[in-house]
C-alpha cells in the first residue's frame, strides 16, 4: 500500500510538471489537461481529473486522498519547450520512459532555455515589422524605419519587461515609443507614412498567440480560461493603442 502511495505521489509530481511549463509557456488549456491525463493513463492511472486556468493547476487522482495544486504566476511564449513535452508525453505513453526518467526530464527542460539570443530577437522583430509594413500597403521607401522603429520598440519592450514587473507597463511605453520614433523619423523627412510605419512596428507586439489559445479555449468550452485569456489579449491591446494615443495627443 505504501509503495502505491509513492508511486502515485510521482506520477502526480510528473504530470503537475509537465502541466505546468506547457501552461507557462503558450499552451492551450485543453492540451495541458489533454496531457495530464494521457501521462497519468500511460502509468495505469485510469481516473485522474484535471481543473486547469491560466494561473493555477489542480490535478487529483481517484485512487488518492490527496488533490494537488499549483500556482503559476509567469507566463512566456515558448513553444519549442510545449513541443518538448509533448515529445515526453508520447515516449511515456510509448512506454520508452518511467516515472523517474520521465521527472527528470521534465526537471531538466523547465531550466533549461530554448529560446534565441536576445539580439537574434530584436533583429526578427525589425525585419519583422518591415515585413508587416509591406503587408499592410506601405511603401518600401518605409521599409527601413519601419524596420528601426520595430526594433527599437521590441528592445524597449524586453528591457521594461526585465526592469519593472507591472503587467502591461512595458507594452505601454514600448508603444509609446514606439509612435514618438514614427513621428520623428516622419518629421526629419526619413520616413513618409507615419500610420504605415507605426503599425508595422507594433505588430511584434500584438498577443497573437493569447488571442488565438483564447478563441481555441472557448471553442473547446473552457469558458473561464478562455474569457480570462480574451481578457488579458484585450488589457495588453489597450496598452498598446494607448500608448500610441498619447504620442498622437502630445504633438
Amino acid at each position: 500500500m505504501e509503495n502505491e502511495y509513492i508511486r502515485t505521489d510521482e506520477v502526480t509530481e510528473v504530470c503537475l510538471l509537465a502541466g505546468k511549463i506547457m501552461l507557462q509557456n503558450g499552451a492551450e488549456t485543453y492540451r495541458v489537461e489533454d496531457t495530464m491525463t494521457r501521462i497519468a493513463a500511460a502509468f495505469g492511472i485510469l481516473h485522474s481529473h484535471s481543473f486547469v486556468t491560466p494561473t493555477g493547476i489542480i490535478f487529483s487522482i481517484d485512487s488518492s486522498e490527496t488533490t494537488r495544486l499549483i500556482r503559476v504566476s509567469e507566463r512566456f511564449t515558448n513553444l519549442e519547450k510545449v513541443a518538448v513535452v509533448n515529445d515526453i508525453s508520447r515516449k511515456i505513453s510509448e512506454k520508452k520512459l518511467t516515472v523517474q526518467d520521465a521527472c527528470e526530464r521534465l526537471k531538466e527542460v523547465e531550466k533549461t532555455k530554448y529560446s534565441f539570443p536576445v539580439w537574434v530577437q530584436i533583429i526578427a522583430a525589425a525585419l519583422a515589422s518591415g515585413c508587416f509594413l509591406i503587408m499592410f500597403q506601405g511603401k518600401w521607401i518605409d521599409f527601413l524605419p519601419a524596420v528601426i522603429t520595430g526594433g527599437v520598440g521590441f528592445c524597449a519592450l524586453l528591457y521594461f519587461q526585465y526592469l519593472v514587473e507591472i503587467k502591461f507597463f512595458a507594452e505601454f511605453v514600448s508603444a509609446f515609443i514606439i509612435g514618438l520614433l514614427a513621428f520623428l523619423l516622419v518629421m526629419s523627412g526619413f520616413g513618409h507614412e507615419i500610420d504605415k510605419i507605426i503599425i508595422g512596428a507594433v505588430m511584434p507586439l500584438v498577443p497573437g498567440l493569447l488571442i488565438t489559445n483564447a478563441v481555441r479555449d472557448l471553442m473547446a468550452g473552457h469558458l473561464v480560461s478562455g474569457i480570462s485569456k480574451g481578457a488579458e489579449a484585450c488589457l495588453t491591446a489597450f496598452a498598446i493603442g494607448t500608448g500610441i494615443a498619447v504620442v498622437f495627443s502630445i504633438i
